[in-house]
């Protein structure tokens, strides 16, 4: 048993390090055999309240689904209410009888983050899951009406807004768990902690995404050391490569040539789903991608001094604390 084991830990790093199978389909349908006494209980979260935002397509509506699937009721947090009602009949209509509500917030903007977050505590008693899912990939630069570059604002601001806002119910009934939605992109990039608004240099979308989804990976083991005596946990993940309305519509090209090896947007949610329901709970402040834990880092360029992610979080702390 142990040798099967190891052998399995191999290929998995093997699939993992050689990036296209691990991260394609490929990656988890071969992972996927060895999962089969790690799936959550069918009603793990019975009784439990998840909210997922960005909820109204793709990884984060499967997200969602899986989570009703397991008892939960499942708040969609959306910027458009009448996607939002789409999405939940959608769910309803695969999980009869779950109960899922749409939840209006834009994400980005961090005053309706403060606004809604209020509104959410004098309603609920308690959210076990937080699950940062809302995501965008600007073609342009694009600044929110507060003055932040719209992906930094989405990714990471407004995330960590909502996080510090709502840690009351987080720990209400007895602990919560928060869960990033990262990118494997995050790889390429380091912590610009001295340039977070990406206001130098030519801007790509793609690379401000990806920079936005390093700051994720970056922040989660700080912000899982500040909320551990509260026993709100706090992990990232990234889901691989899925075939969702977002990767066709910012890369194209990218979903025309590996669209045959893409993930279903379910198998991308599925690590997401995992973290919010295994049991026991898993270690908090780690990065995650097919129910295992990652690196946050392959290159040694990518690694970020402990003066960078000072700085980092300062500005974090400064951006959002005047809400």
């Amino acid at each position: 048993m142990s040798r099967t084991r190891g052998l399995s830990r191999l290929l998995d790093t093997a699939l993992d390090r050689a990036v296209v199978p691990g991260y394609s389909r490929i990656g988890f349908v071969v992972r996927r055999k060895s999962w089969a006494t790690d799936d959550p209980a069918p009603a793990a979260l019975a009784g439990k309240v998840a909210m997922v935002t960005g909820a109204n397509s793709g990884i984060g509506k499967s997200t969602a689904e899986g989570l009703a699937r397991l008892g939960a009721t499942v708040l969609l947090a959306v910027r458009n209410a009448q996607r939002g009602e789409q999405a939940r009949k959608d769910i309803v209509a695969n999980v009869p009888g779950a109960d899922v509500r749409v939840e209006v917030c834009d994400i980005s903007n961090l005053a309706d983050v403060a606004n809604f977050a209020a509104n959410l505590m004098a309603r609920f008693d308690s959210v076990d899951v937080l699950v940062h899912n809302a995501g965008l990939m600007p073609p342009t630069r694009t600044e929110t009406s507060e003055g932040h570059e719209v992906a930094l604002a989405t990714h990471v601001l407004g995330p960590v807004l909502l996080t510090e806002r709502l840690a009351p119910v987080l720990c209400a009934a007895g602990g919560a768990r928060v869960i990033f939605v990262s990118s494997g992109g995050m790889y390429t990039q380091k912590l610009r902690a001295y340039d977070p608004e990406f206001r130098h240099g030519a801007y790509k979308g793609a690379v401000a995404y990806s920079r936005t989804k390093r700051m994720q990976v970056a922040i989660t083991p700080y912000l899982a050391d500040r909320f551990a005596q509260q026993h709100i946990s706090v992990h990232s993940m990234h889901p691989g490569w899925a075939d969702t309305p977002g990767v066709a519509d910012s890369l194209p090209a990218f979903e025309r040539i590996m669209g045959p090896i893409l993930r279903t947007a379910a198998e991308g949610a599925d690590t997401a789903v995992w973290l919010a329901a295994t049991q026991p709970e898993p270690p908090t402040g780690q990065f995650w991608h097919d129910r295992r834990i990652r690196p946050a880092h392959y290159l040694p360029v990518t690694q970020e001094s402990a003066a960078d992610l000072e700085r980092f979080l300062r500005f974090c702390t400064t951006a959002t604390e005047t809400m």
